[in-house]
C-alpha cells in the first residue's frame, strides 16, 4: 500500500490543497475504499501503517484529522483510541467501526474520540462526519493561514503543503503577525513592536536576520515564495503565487 498522500483528482494547485485526512484500517481494501471516496470529495488522504510497527509515520504525518478503526486484530480498542488521542493532540479524532454497534461507539468516545460512527457501506455519512469535525476544529482552534499554509497558534505548529516546519519562537511570532494580514505589508517598526515589544528603532538588523531565517524555512524547497519584501513598506505574506 502506498502511504504517501493521495490527492484529489481535479486540477487544483498546491495552494488550494484540501484538508489532509489520515486513515487507519487493518484491512487494506477498507482503508482504500474510504480513501478513494474522500479524495473524490476534495480531501487529501494518507493511509497509515499499523501502529504496532511504530508510531513514527503517525507522528510525522501533518494531518488535519485522523480516522481509525480500532476494532480489529491485536489491539484493545479503548487503549488504542487513547494512544492515537495522544498522537492527534488537539486535532480531530474520528473512530469508525465496521458494524453499527452502540458498544463500539461508547468505547470510542470513552477512549477520547471526538466522534464515532458505525460504517458498513454508508460512506456519505462517514464523510459528513469528517466534514463536520474539520469545520468545528477550525472554529475552535486558534489557527491562521490560507492556501497551503497552516499555523496553529495553540500548539505553535506550522505546515506548508502538508510539510511540518519547525521554527523558534521569534520566527513563529513574525510569521503569525504577517499571516494575520495576508497580502498586506507590515512595516519593520510594526514588527519590532509586535514581536520584540520595542517602540523605537534599536539600530540593529534583528528583523532582517530573523526574516531571512524565516524565509529559508517557509520558502526553501517550494515552487514559489510566500514571504516577500515590499520595498519601502516592509514584509508581506502571500497565500498564492500571484
Amino acid at each position: 500500500m502506498d502511504w504517501n498522500a493521495m490527492r484529489p483528482s481535479n486540477c487544483r494547485g498546491e495552494s488550494e490543497r484540501g484538508p489532509l485526512v489520515a486513515v487507519y484500517h487493518s484491512t487494506a481494501a477498507r482503508a482504500e475504499a474510504l480513501g478513494t471516496a474522500a479524495v473524490a470529495a476534495g480531501y487529501e488522504i494518507r493511509i497509515l501503517p499499523p501502529p504496532i510497527a511504530g508510531l513514527r509515520p503517525w507522528l510525522d504525518c501533518c494531518f488535519d484529522l485522523v480516522a481509525i478503526n480500532p476494532f480489529n486484530e491485536w489491539q484493545d480498542p479503548v487503549e488504542f483510541v487513547r494512544l492515537i488521542r495522544t498522537v492527534a493532540a488537539r486535532r480531530p479524532l474520528l473512530v469508525f467501526s465496521d458494524r453499527d454497534s452502540p458498544d463500539d461507539r461508547m468505547s470510542a468516545l470513552n477512549g477520547g474520540a471526538d466522534d464515532a460512527v458505525g460504517w458498513t457501506d454508508n460512506l456519505p455519512e462517514l464523510l459528513a462526519r469528517i466534514t463536520g469535525l474539520l469545520r468545528r476544529s477550525r472554529i475552535a482552534a486558534g489557527q491562521l493561514g490560507e492556501g497551503e499554509l497552516r499555523i496553529d497558534l495553540i500548539d505553535r505548529r506550522v505546515e506548508r503543503a502538508g510539510r511540518l516546519i519547525r521554527m523558534p519562537l521569534r520566527e513563529f511570532d513574525l510569521l503569525a503577525n504577517l499571516a494575520r494580514v495576508p497580502g498586506r505589508p507590515v512595516s519593520r517598526a510594526a514588527l519590532l513592536k509586535a514581536v520584540w515589544r520595542i517602540d523605537f528603532d534599536p539600530g540593529t538588523n534583528r528583523v532582517e536576520v530573523h526574516m531571512s531565517r524565516l524565509r529559508a524555512k517557509i520558502d526553501r524547497g517550494f515552487a514559489w515564495p510566500m514571504l516577500r519584501t515590499m520595498k519601502g513598506l516592509g514584509y508581506a505574506l502571500f497565500s498564492h503565487p500571484d
